[in-house]
This record gives C-alpha cells, sequence and structure tokens, in this order.
C-alpha cells in the first residue's frame, strides 16, 4: 500500500464555526464606531447682524423715494421666471431657450452629476471589499535543484519496510479562492468622507444655480444693450434723414444765390458725419446678437432678432430685507456649503492619530485535480483580525490636521466676503437704478430744450437771420442729447438686470437639494 505522508493539522467545521462567530460579533461591535473631528456649527455671516432695510430703500433713506420705485410689500421677493416682470415675450422665448441649451449650464450640470458619483464612491468603503482569484498552474521542477522530491513510504508482504525517494518533476495546482477584507470606520473616517462629499455635491449645485442664474442675467443684459442699440440707430436715422433735408435746403439757398457756398459745404459735412455714426452703430449691435445666439446654444449664423428700440422703463423690483439675501443668493450657499465640507476634511484627516484595524478573510478550494477541485477535502480557508497604528511620523499629522483648520479658517473668511459684496452688489445697483432714473428725467429736459434750440436756430437760418453755423451746433447739441438719453435708458434696464441678479433672482436656498437627495442613485450616460 503506498500513502502520501502529510504533517498538515486538518481543522474540522467547528473551528470554521467559531471563527466566523466570533468575527461577526467584533464586527457588530465595531460598527458603533464614534466620529472625531469638530462638529459643524455655521459661523456668523457678518460680525454685525444684518440691516432691517437696505440703505438705497426709501425706507432708510426718504429723499430716494420720488426716483425709481421699489415693490410692496418690500418683503416681497422674486419667484421663479424674473424676466417675466418686464413684460417682453422675446425676452422669455430667449431665456427659455437658454435654460434648455444653454452649453455652460450643461457643463454645471453635469460637474453636479459627478459630484453626486463621489458620494457613491466613498460610501463603498463603509462595506467589505469581496474580491475572487481563480487560478490554473502547472509547473515542472529540476531534478537537480534539492527537496525537488517525493518520498513514499511501501510496505512488503513479510512486514519490512522500505523509503522509496522519487524526482517530483511535474505539478499541477488549480485553486478557486474568495477573500473578503473590511476595514470598519471606527472613527468616523469614512462617515466624514461621505459627510464631505455630500455637502460638495450641495456646493455643485449651488455653483450650478449661480451659473444658471449669471447666464440668464447676461441674456437680458445683452438683450437691452442691443434694443439700446437700435434704440441710437433710430435717433441715428432720424438725425440722418432731417441732414438731408438741411443739405436739400441749403443747396437751393446756395444755387438761387440766397446763402454761400460754405453753408452747404457744413450741411453736407453733417451728413456725412451722421451717416458714418450710423453705420458704426451695426459693430455693436451685430455682437450682442451674436453673444444672444451663443447664450441659447445656436450659432450666430443662423440667429437674428428684428429691429426695435427700447422704450421700457424699469419695473418695480421687490428687494425685501437684507435678511434674506443669505438665503436667496447661490454663490452665498455655494460658499456655506464650501465651509462644511472643510469642516468634514478635518475630522477626516483627524481620525489618522487612532488605530486602523482590518479584518480579512479567505476560503475557497484548491486541488492538483479537476475532478477533486470541488469536493470537501480540498477546502481551504483563514480568517483574522490585524490592527495598525502609527507611531512616529515626525509630526506629519499634527502639520496635516493644522493644513485643513487653515483651511476651513480661509473658507470662513471667504463666506463672509461673499456675504458683504453681495450687500454691496444690492446697494450698487439700488443707487445706479435710482439714479440713473434721476438722470433720465433730467436729460429728457435736456433732449427738449435741444429740440427748441434747433428748431429756433432753423428757422432763424431759413429767413436769413443766421448762418447754417447755429444750426449745425444745434443739431451737434441735440444728436448728443438723443444719444445720451438712449445709453441712459439701456443703463437703468441693465442695472435693474444686475440688481435682480444680485438679489439672487428667484432662486431660494429651499431649492438646495438635501444630502439625502444628492445621495440618490444617478443615471449616467455618454454625450453622443
Amino acid at each position: 500500500m503506498v500513502k502520501i505522508m502529510n504533517n498538515t493539522r486538518q481543522i474540522t467545521s467547528p473551528y470554521l464555526r467559531r471563527a466566523i462567530r466570533c468575527t461577526l460579533a467584533l464586527a457588530a461591535l465595531l460598527c458603533a464606531g464614534c466620529t472625531v473631528g469638530p462638529k459643524y456649527h455655521q459661523p456668523a455671516a457678518t460680525p454685525q447682524a444684518p440691516p432691517m432695510s437696505y440703505k438705497e430703500t426709501p425706507a432708510q433713506n426718504p429723499k430716494n423715494s420720488g426716483d425709481w420705485k421699489i415693490a410692496q410689500p418690500q418683503d416681497a421677493m422674486l419667484h421663479g421666471k424674473w424676466w417675466e416682470i418686464y413684460n417682453d415675450a422675446e425676452l422669455n422665448s430667449l431665456e427659455d431657450q437658454l435654460n434648455i441649451n444653454n452649453q455652460n449650464i450643461k457643463q454645471y450640470f453635469e460637474n453636479f452629476m459627478e459630484a453626486r458619483t463621489l458620494i457613491a464612491q466613498a460610501r463603498s468603503q463603509l462595506f467589505p471589499t469581496v474580491s475572487v482569484g481563480p487560478s490554473y498552474q502547472i509547473s515542472r521542477s529540476s531534478a537537480n535543484v534539492r527537496g525537488g522530491t517525493t518520498t513514499i513510504a511501501t510496505s512488503s508482504g513479510s512486514g519490512s519496510s522500505a523509503t522509496t525517494t522519487t524526482p517530483n518533476y511535474h505539478s499541477t495546482l488549480i485553486s478557486l479562492p474568495a477573500e473578503v477584507t473590511w476595514e470598519p470606520d471606527l472613527w468616523g473616517k469614512v462617515r466624514n468622507t461621505i459627510h464631505e462629499a455630500q455637502y460638495n455635491a450641495q456646493l455643485s449645485a449651488a455653483d450650478l444655480e449661480n451659473e444658471r442664474l449669471t447666464e440668464q442675467a447676461s441674456l437680458a443684459m445683452f438683450f437691452f444693450e442691443l434694443r439700446g442699440q437700435d434704440a441710437v440707430q433710430k435717433v441715428l436715422d432720424d438725425t440722418v434723414a432731417a441732414d438731408e433735408k438741411s443739405v436739400e435746403l441749403s443747396r437751393a439757398r446756395y444755387e438761387t444765390g440766397v446763402d454761400d457756398q460754405i453753408s452747404l459745404v457744413e450741411a453736407q459735412n453733417a451728413l456725412d458725419n451722421a451717416q458714418a455714426a450710423a453705420t458704426n452703430l451695426g459693430i455693436a449691435r451685430a455682437q450682442y446678437e451674436h453673444a444672444i445666439a451663443v447664450l441659447i446654444g445656436t450659432t450666430p449664423s443662423n440667429f437674428s432678432i428684428p429691429a426695435k428700440p427700447l422704450d421700457a422703463a424699469p419695473p418695480a423690483i421687490p428687494v425685501g430685507v437684507p435678511s434674506q439675501l443669505l438665503e436667496r443668493r447661490p454663490d452665498i450657499a455655494a460658499a456655506e456649503r464650501n465651509m462644511a465640507a472643510a469642516n468634514a476634511q478635518i475630522g477626516v484627516v483627524t481620525a489618522a492619530y487612532y488605530p486602523t484595524l482590518t479584518l480579512s478573510g479567505s476560503a475557497g478550494f484548491e486541488s492538483s485535480a479537476l475532478k477533486n477541485l470541488l469536493t470537501w477535502p480540498s477546502r481551504f480557508w483563514s480568517v483574522g483580525p490585524s490592527v495598525s497604528e502609527t507611531i512616529f511620523d515626525a509630526g506629519l499629522r499634527s502639520a496635516t490636521v493644522k493644513q485643513y483648520v487653515a483651511v476651513y479658517n480661509a473658507d470662513v473668511a471667504s463666506y463672509r466676503q461673499t456675504v458683504l459684496t453681495a450687500f454691496q452688489q444690492v446697494e450698487d445697483y439700488l443707487a445706479a437704478t435710482r439714479i440713473l432714473s434721476k438722470q433720465i428725467e433730467q436729460q429728457q429736459t435736456a433732449v427738449n430744450s435741444a429740440q427748441q434750440y434747433l428748431d429756433l436756430a432753423r428757422a432763424r437760418y431759413e429767413t436769413g437771420v443766421d448762418t447754417y453755423l447755429n444750426v449745425l451746433v444745434a443739431q451737434t447739441t441735440l444728436l448728443a442729447d438723443q444719444q445720451s438719453l438712449a445709453n441712459l435708458h439701456t443703463q437703468v434696464m441693465t442695472s435693474s438686470v444686475q440688481l435682480v441678479e444680485a438679489l439672487g433672482g428667484g432662486w431660494d436656498r429651499s431649492q438646495l437639494p438635501s444630502p439625502a437627495q444628492v445621495s440618490e442613485k444617478v443615471s449616467i450616460s455618454k454625450t453622443n
């Protein structure tokens, strides 16, 4: 009888069951680990409490009440499609196209989707990693290598025994293992990483809304700038028409000997300058039109907007109270979520001070013959924990924690600066809208007096009292005043759009997705 000698001790199934029970009990105990690092408390937005109302509102400054009006009640806020307060159907249509086709908004949306996937990546660290690695190996050993033999015990019929040593040239090993590795989150490192990813996803959502608002406001401003160019174009076209009549009159007077040639040359020069200025306006209008085309996601070659002079006045805008601004601006929400993410990162690096426990186990089948691979004697397994702790790192962990504390402090300063800048912008555009509205009234008076000046100068020229030079001066004055008035109308409309943007548009912090919402499973497909 031939018997292969085996010195390996067989481990019976009760040992395995006991090891599994102990491992599961230890895992359940470790799941209740603590979370290290500072708790997050939102810092104060400003050193002082926000004022009851804005400085530029009539409630704070009664002398401002006679100009541009603020919507009542003052605690009302913009909602949804804020651009509809301008009552312009063409603007409404362009804004709707922008919300669908703008490529910058799409880019920020995909960034938001990416941030959400990072939450799932972080959460996966809470669970064990299971891997399999089937293998098949055949080898031949050298006969000249010591130990490359197999010892076989034999027995004879007379009861004597002998040992025979034969070369072991070939060996086959078929393995079907499975390994499980788990690092319990004892100190909250993974949980803090998940929180950080959630806060960053919320930050990305706020960035998306801020970009959407920026693109919407840019479209509205470009639209009013274009309409303003149309208004200036009308002024110049009217001036050209008037100058053409003046040239005809001067030529007739010259040809009949009533006037000299210099009046005709002056009239012709005024006409030429007005025509050149009218032509030059086409550059700015074309550029605004092209910019709008890009904003709505179409090629400028296939897009045009019919000419229509700007004749709108800024609508009454509900500005609310300063304390509401903290909830209305997406950039403030993004800055606050950035602080929360930085605070969670402090907890992540603080966990490095504590030991790391790793639970690992492996099991499977192993045999030199495929027919015996899945038999019970071919089984093997191992299970056990390991603990590691850094004893000396020359201050690395301490410096790392201090680094992220400094990052958090910088984010706090950035948050407060964002809030202060928001208050500044609202006050700036409130003042600009109010002052420009008053200036428009004054400029309109100047236009009226310039028109009267021109009428008188032309009448005196036609009756031969004065030369054409007085008419030319009056025409130049009227043209400059009319251009200034058209530009002021454009400025006050764009300032009102900037005020809406400074107020946060129609957005509210309640629209920011919660950590649970950003943690939901996302479906992303490749764009063709």
